[in-house]
Formats: structure tokens, C-alpha cells, sequence
């Protein structure tokens, strides 16, 4: 496994195990104990089906064997994008470690029994909050969203549960693609690709 994080740190063949999650939980291990903000922040990108690219910021959920575990609201663009190609790339970019993570392939919505625990585990307020807003559609003012959200807390009181709304929702992105890039002098980075072959994985150095 890779020694300790920073521009000279070294990312060599003989230290990568065969399945790059090893790795990816190594990685994610490290930015917590350094203590970076937002360890699980990750840029989201998709293409619509005019093929526009498209990226924003979301935040990672959960990830096992399985893959990789983020919410949002159906009525989003980047839900209507993966509807239309359901095709993702995941970016973690840690750049106080010089280091970055790349994971790519095919996302599948998750079932409302499967989203249900994780929605309703969340504050109240971003509970509400997902049903004041229908993510990506245009508002006449910051006021339209308020008195919506003022609104749902009068519906549901404190004491009441806030039922998980049908437009919401989790995606799982399955890994087919990992890459791993460690930052070195002269811009002479280490970087290695994971590519699913079946049930195990080949790797491949990549020019930096």
C-alpha cells in the first residue's frame, strides 16, 4: 500500500492489491485522518442525450462490493440525464494529499425500500428540504422556495415523520473503471488504472 500521503508520496506496481476498493478505502482513510473537509465530496458527471456534459458536486453515501451510493431528486438534471444514459464518472479530488480518484460506470437507480433508511436518517430540515425542492426547475424568487418550505413544516410538525418523496431517491454507480493518480515532482505523477475483467480486475500505468 502507498506510504504516507504527499507530492512524494509513491504509487508503485509491488504496493497496489488486486481489488482497487482496497485502495479506495486506504485513500479515504487517509483523508479523514488528515482531517480535510469534506472527505466524501465527489464531482458527479453525466451527458444528457444531446450528449451535453455535465458535472456538479454531490456527496458519497455509502460504497461497498457492490459500488458507489449517492441521493438526489429525481426531477433533477442529473437524474434526467442518467434516465436518458445511464453512464457516470465519479472525481474525488483531494488535493491537499496530491492525489485524485476516478471511478466510472453504469448507475442504477436504487428502490424506495432501499432509499427509504437513508432518507429518513437525514436532519429534518434537509428532509423538508427535499420536498420544498423540485431540484432543477426554475423559480420566479427565493421566496416561491421559502413559502414552500414553510409550508411542508406546518404539515409536518415537529413529532411527525416527513415521508421520503416519490421523486427522491438513491443511485448506485457499479465500477467498471478506477483510477488512482499520486502527485510527484516535475509533474511526473504516478498513475494506474483498474479495468473490471469479469469478477477481477487488470491494471494498467498510465502516462501522467
Amino acid at each position: 500500500m502507498p506510504g504516507a500521503p504527499g507530492l512524494l508520496a509513491t504509487l508503485d506496481e509491488a504496493m497496489l492489491p488486486a481489488d482497487p476498493m482496497d485502495l479506495f478505502e486506504a485513500w479515504m482513510a487517509d483523508v479523514i485522518r488528515e482531517g480535510l473537509p469534506e472527505p466524501t465530496a465527489m464531482v458527479l458527471s453525466t451527458v444528457s442525450a444531446d450528449q451535453r456534459p455535465r458535472g456538479r458536486m454531490v456527496l458519497l453515501k455509502a460504497r461497498d462490493v457492490t459500488g458507489f451510493t449517492f441521493y438526489t431528486n429525481r426531477t433533477s438534471r442529473k437524474a434526467s440525464d442518467l434516465a436518458e444514459v445511464p453512464l457516470a464518472s465519479l472525481l474525488f479530488p483531494w488535493q491537499a494529499l496530491h492525489r485524485q480518484v476516478i471511478i466510472e460506470g453504469p448507475v442504477t437507480p436504487l428502490s424506495t425500500a432501499d432509499s427509504e433508511p437513508y432518507f429518513h436518517s437525514r436532519p429534518r430540515g434537509s428532509q423538508l428540504g427535499a420536498w420544498a425542492s423540485r431540484q432543477s426547475t426554475e423559480l420566479a424568487s427565493r421566496t416561491e422556495l421559502e413559502d414552500r418550505y414553510a409550508e411542508l413544516e406546518r404539515r409536518w410538525p415537529d413529532g411527525t415523520q416527513v415521508p421520503m418523496p416519490e421523486f427522491w431517491g438513491g443511485y448506485l454507480l457499479r465500477p467498471d473503471r478506477m483510477e488512482f493518480w499520486q502527485g510527484r515532482p516535475s509533474r511526473l505523477h504516478d498513475r494506474f488504472r483498474y479495468s473490471r475483467q469479469g469478477s477481477s480486475w487488470s491494471l494498467a500505468r498510465l502516462a501522467p
